[in-house]
C-alpha cells in the first residue's frame, strides 16, 4: 500500500455541494489540499427549510464545478489522486446520487478506487486529520439530522450507547430559530440571540433528564418553545427565550453527557479518554466551552474539529477514504445510496411515537 495516500471527497448528502483534496501527511495527519464548499441558504430560504427536489437540482448544477475547483486549489492534477470517496448516505437520497453516481463515473474512467462513506463516520474521525486520537474514544456526534453518543472502536467498529428518541439537536435549534422569526437557516444564529437575553427567564422543560441512560428527547422542550412563542411580542423575550433554550440545552448535554462518560469508562478500562464532539451543532461556541469544562472535570480530554469541519463538508469525506483504503476497504461501483445508514448496525432503532425506555 503507498504511504500518504492523496484523496478527492465528495459531499453531497443535503444541501452542501462539496468537494475536497486531502493527503495524509507523515505523522499519519491530514493535510488539506483544497475543501471547497457551495450552500444552497439561497435556494431553500423562501421554504424555510431544504426542499429536496431543488437541493439536487443544484448539486446537478454546480458538482462538476465544484469538483474542478477544488482540484484547481489543490495545485495537482486528477493523476495525483489516489482514490475517490463520496458520501453515499444516510441522507437525502435524490441528493446522494448526484455525488455518490459523479464518484463513481470518475473512479471508472480514471481506473481509481471508489470508497462510499458514511456521512456519521466522516463527523466521526474528522477530529483526526489534525489530532492523534487512539481508539477506542468516546463521541457525541451533535447535527441537523443526528444526536446520539458512540463508541469509536476503529474504522467502521462503532457501539450506539445513546440516541435522541425523536428530534436531533439541530433541528431543535432550527425551529425554535423559526418560531423566533429567524431567517432560515437560523440554528447556528440562536447563540447570538442568546446572548442578549436572560437564560433564566423561561423555564423549559428537559425531557428523560433523569431516566432512559444518555439517550435524549427534544421533542417536549420544542414544544414548549412553540407554546411561550405564540405569547411573545417584544424583542427582549425573543433574546429571553432564545437565551433559555441554550442554557437548557447545555444542561441536558452536560448531564447526558455524564451517564455516557460513566457508561464509556465501565465499558472500557482507559484512564486517559478522549471525547470527541463532532457535527455542524458542535460548532455553538457555548456548547463548546460547557462540554469542554465538564470533560476536564470528569477527566477526560476533549477534542472537537475545526469549526469549518463541524458542519457538512468533503474533507472529512476524503478522510475516511484515505482511512478505508489503508485497510482495503474498497467498494464496487455498484454500491447503492442509503437514505438510513447508522454507524452502529446493531443498535435497535429508537425513533418515533411509543418509544420505551
Amino acid at each position: 500500500m503507498k504511504k500518504n495516500l492523496t484523496f478527492l471527497g465528495i459531499e453531497t448528502s443535503c444541501d452542501e455541494t462539496a468537494a475536497s483534496i486531502v493527503r495524509e501527511n507523515t505523522e499519519g495527519l491530514g493535510d488539506i489540499l483544497s475543501n471547497v464548499v457551495s450552500s444552497q441558504v439561497d435556494e431553500h430560504k423562501e421554504f424555510g427549510g431544504v426542499v429536496p427536489e431543488l437541493a439536487a437540482r443544484a448539486h446537478i448544477e454546480k458538482i462538476d464545478l465544484i469538483i474542478n475547483e477544488a482540484i484547481k486549489k489543490s495545485k495537482l492534477n486528477l493523476n495525483d489522486i489516489d482514490g475517490i470517496a463520496a458520501t453515499a448516505g444516510p441522507g437525502l437520497i435524490v441528493c446522494l446520487t448526484v455525488g455518490l453516481g459523479t464518484a463513481k463515473a470518475m473512479a471508472s474512467s480514471l481506473n481509481k478506487p471508489l470508497i462510499a462513506v458514511n456521512h456519521l463516520e466522516g463527523h466521526a474521525l474528522s477530529p483526526k486529520i489534525i489530532n492523534k486520537i487512539s481508539y477506542p474514544y468516546l463521541l457525541l456526534l451533535i447535527s441537523g439530522g443526528h444526536t446520539q453518543f458512540l463508541e469509536v472502536k476503529g474504522v467502521g467498529k462503532y457501539k450506539r450507547l445513546g440516541t435522541t428518541i425523536d428530534d436531533a439537536l439541530g433541528e431543535a435549534f432550527d425551529k425554535t430559530a423559526k418560531m423566533l422569526g429567524i431567517e432560515f437557516p437560523g440554528g447556528p444564529k440562536i447563540e447570538s440571540y442568546a446572548k442578549m437575553g436572560d437564560e433564566n427567564y423561561f423555564k423549559l422543560p428537559k425531557p428523560i433528564i433523569n431516566k432512559g441512560g444518555c439517550n435524549l428527547s427534544f421533542a417536549g422542550l420544542k414544544t414548549a418553545v412553540l407554546k411561550i412563542s405564540k405569547n411573545i411580542n417584544s424583542e427582549k423575550d425573543k433574546f429571553n427565550l432564545a437565551a433559555s433554550f441554550q442554557k437548557t440545552v447545555e444542561d441536558i448535554l452536560c448531564e447526558k453527557t455524564k451517564v455516557a462518560m460513566k457508561m464509556f469508562r465501565e465499558n472500557n478500562n482507559i484512564l486517559n479518554s478522549t471525547f470527541v464532539i463532532a457535527g455542524g451543532v458542535a460548532s455553538n461556541e457555548r456548547i463548546r466551552n460547557k462540554l469542554k469544562n465538564l470533560s476536564l472535570n470528569q477527566n477526560f480530554n476533549p477534542i472537537f474539529p475545526p469549526i469549518n469541519l463541524c458542519s457538512d463538508n468533503a474533507a472529512m469525506i476524503a478522510w475516511v477514504g484515505i482511512e478505508k483504503m489503508k485497510l482495503n476497504l474498497i467498494n464496487k461501483l455498484d454500491f447503492p445510496a442509503k437514505a438510513r445508514w447508522p454507524l452502529d448496525e446493531k443498535a435497535p432503532f429508537l425513533k418515533g411515537a411509543g418509544v420505551k425506555l
